[in-house]
This record gives C-alpha cells, sequence and structure tokens, in this order.
C-alpha cells in the first residue's frame, strides 16, 4: 500500500470508531479522535504514535473482520506507524533497516565485531593497553572503548533528534500551554505504562484474553536497562575515582548491578520475543512484528554476551567474549534510530503533546479565545 492509501484506511476506520463510539473507554485515542473532527495527516499521526497496540479494541469491535465494515484499527494504526518510521527517518538509508530489520541485525552485529577486533589489533601494535593491570584494559585501552562506543551513540543521538523532531513540528499543539503538569503527567504515563492495561483489565497480548504480561515485560527491560547503565557508570566511578582495577569481585555495585540488569534484560527479552510469536497476527502488521521480534532478538544478544563475559572474564576465553559483547553492543547504539525502539521517542512525545492540548483546552474561555495574558501558570488547574 502507498502512503496515502495506509492514510486513507486509518482515516476510514477512525470516522467510523468516532460514530460508534463503543471503545471510548479502551484508550486515549478515541477520545483524541474526538477532539480532531478533520482527521487531517497530522492528526492521524499523533492518533497513531498514541496508540500503544493494546488491541482491546479489536476484539471488542462488532464491526472487526469477517464484517463488511472490516474494522481493524490496532493493525490499521501499526501500518500507519511503520510508514511514519520510513517518513521521518534520518538519514534516508535507514528505511532499508527498517524494512529489513533482521538481516540490519546482523550487519550491525558482524560490522561491531570487526570494529572491536579492528581496534584490539592497533591497540596491539600502537602499545596502547600496555602498563594496565586490568586484563580487559590491556586488550583494549579504555579510550579505545569510549571511542567504539561514543562514535554509534552520537550517530544514533542524532538521528533520532532529527526524526523525532520531523514528527514534533508536524504534530506540535497550536498553542500549548501548561508544560509543568503536562511533562509530569507524560513521565507517570510512560513510567507506568498505564496504557498497556487497555481498559483497565489488561492488553490482549495474544488473543482475546486479557493479560498484564507485556506491561511487566517493558517495566522489567526499562529497569534491567537502567541497571545496566548504572553499572557501567559505577565501574567508571570505580576505575577512574577509587583507582581500583577491573575486574571487580562478584559482590562489588558495579557487578551485583550488572548481573541484576542483564538477567533482567534477557528474561524481558526472551518474554516479549515470546508474546510476539505467540500474538494473533490480525491486529499486526508483518512489519511491526519483524521490528518487536528483531529488536528483542538485539537485546537478548547484548544481555547474554554481557553475563557470558561476566562470568568468564577470568578465563582464556575473555578476549573472545570482550568482542562478541563489546560488538554486540555497537550494534544495540547503532541501530538504535533503525529499530523498535523509535517509538519510546514518538509515544513519549504524543503523551505529552496530548497532555498540552488538553490543559490548552482548559485555559480557552467560552468564546474560544485565548487570554491575552495567558501564561502556563495562570490557567486551568495552575491558577492561583
Amino acid at each position: 500500500m502507498s502512503a496515502a492509501e495506509i492514510r486513507a484506511e486509518a482515516r476510514r476506520i477512525l470516522q467510523i470508531c468516532r460514530i460508534c463510539n463503543y471503545c471510548n473507554g479502551f484508550c486515549p485515542v478515541f477520545a483524541a479522535a474526538e477532539r480532531r473532527p478533520q482527521l487531517v495527516d497530522a492528526d492521524l499521526d499523533h492518533l497513531a504514535h498514541l496508540c500503544h497496540a493494546c488491541r482491546n479494541c479489536f476484539y471488542a469491535c462488532q464491526y472487526a473482520p469477517p464484517h463488511v465494515f472490516a474494522v481493524n484499527l490496532p493493525r490499521a494504526l501499526a501500518g500507519l506507524r511503520h510508514q511514519l518510521y520510513l517518513e521521518y527517518v534520518w538519514p534516508v538509508a535507514g528505511r532499508w533497516l527498517l524494512n529489513h530489520p533482521f538481516t540490519g541485525l546482523l550487519l550491525a552485529i558482524a560490522c561491531g565485531w570487526l570494529l572491536v577486533l579492528g581496534l584490539i589489533q592497533i591497540n596491539a601494535a600502537f602499545g596502547l593497553g600496555e602498563g594496565s593491570l586490568s586484563p580487559f584494559y590491556r586488550r583494549l585501552s579504555w579510550g579505545s572503548m569510549v571511542f567504539a562506543g561514543a562514535l554509534p551513540m552520537l550517530g544514533s543521538g542524532m538521528a533520532l533528534a532529527i526524526a523525532w523532531g520531523r514528527y514534533w513540528r508536524l504534530t506540535r499543539p497550536p498553542r500549548p500551554r501548561g508544560w509543568r503538569q503536562a511533562l509530569l503527567q507524560t513521565f507517570h504515563a510512560v513510567l507506568s505504562l498505564r496504557h498497556l492495561s487497555g481498559g483497565g483489565v489488561g492488553c490482549n497480548d495474544r488473543d482475546a484474553a486479557f493479560s498484564q504480561s507485556r506491561r511487566q515485560l517493558h517495566q522489567l527491560l526499562f529497569a534491567g536497562l537502567a541497571l545496566a547503565a548504572a553499572s557501567t557508570l559505577s565501574a567508571s566511578w570505580c576505575h577512574h575515582v577509587l583507582g581500583l582495577v577491573a575486574p571487580y569481585p562478584v559482590l562489588s555495585i558495579p557487578v551485583i548491578l550488572g548481573v541484576a540488569g542483564g538477567i533482567m534484560m534477557l528474561i524481558a527479552a526472551w518474554g516479549l520475543g515470546w508474546v510476539t510469536l505467540k500474538a494473533d497476527p490480525q491486529p499486526r502488521t508483518p512489519h511491526s512484528s519483524r521490528l518487536d521480534l528483531a529488536f528483542s532478538a538485539l537485546i537478548l544478544i547484548v544481555s547474554a554476551s554481557g553475563l557470558a563475559l561476566l562470568g568468564g572474564r577470568t578465563t582464556d576465553l575473555m578476549p573472545v567474549l570482550l568482542v562478541i559483547h563489546l560488538g554486540s553492543v555497537v550494534a544495540f547504539f547503532t541501530l538504535l534510530p533503525y529499530s523498535k525502539f523509535l517509538h519510546a521517542g514518538y509515544r513519549a512525545m504524543a503523551l505529552l503533546q496530548e497532555s498540552l492540548s488538553l490543559e490548552d483546552r482548559q485555559c480557552v474561555p467560552s468564546n474560544g479565545r485565548p487570554p491575552r495574558s495567558a501564561h502556563p501558570t495562570d490557567c486551568g488547574p495552575h491558577q492561583g
């Protein structure tokens, strides 16, 4: 389907949903569609990312296939989300990675391994790690490790900023007010993932039965990533500030945080991949399923290789495990702008835009014109 056909299908279904109103209690998408009766392209883009694919509406809908109306809103919005990934991505070559996530995953991991191997050879040729007490830094100096991680992080950060910035400029509210309250509401919604509870009883993760598993696995993944980052930061503190030499004892803070984070990431990635494989394909698109599975596989590789390196750090396998893990981490940072991770930023901005729109409406009096002196702290719930 072309981009115009994808938007036309999403618009058709949302117009039916606005007339029916049966699913209004499930998630913010339906109330937001009510406030956007024209359903222009920017409205559709916003609603696509506001949807969290709980799929409650699909199984509750009396007009779902095989009805002649063929209402399948989760699938229509999933298709539109993928189209938006392609439209906003930077550089344009990233579209290939979004359309071929598993091939891109293999290429990124292979390139990551080659980069780390090359850096190890350069370190050996110029003696960059000589004199280090750490077996890690004798193989690959601290500066080389920072370079291997910083290079893809900076590139991905720029690509994500450009893609998310394009979406924000197109869909932001015209007169945003109440930034403080909106940011607090968005922060709470992102951390709690409350919309992954569907209408309150859970999502239809795999079929018509309700479940909280996808919400819990997402939260477990977020906690694992946070602990892994904390482990890296604490290890840097131990090395540069305390002068301690890696590898650190089993009961040290970096190791405890790293093990806990790695196990959480491993369980979450495996669980999310399993849910995706077993899910009903009707309310999904092949593109969304492939992106989900590829990202789960990448996190699985990163977490498993990290735990393997931790377990084999004092063995003869350490150099090989170091290349595998660091190369996988390089691939992870490289693929962030071209993976399902994109949805995290779009989703957060959609929630923020929705909160700002609601705050803005509270500032507009009955005559439809905001007061000239309106200020985020002077209207609605912020008054006084």
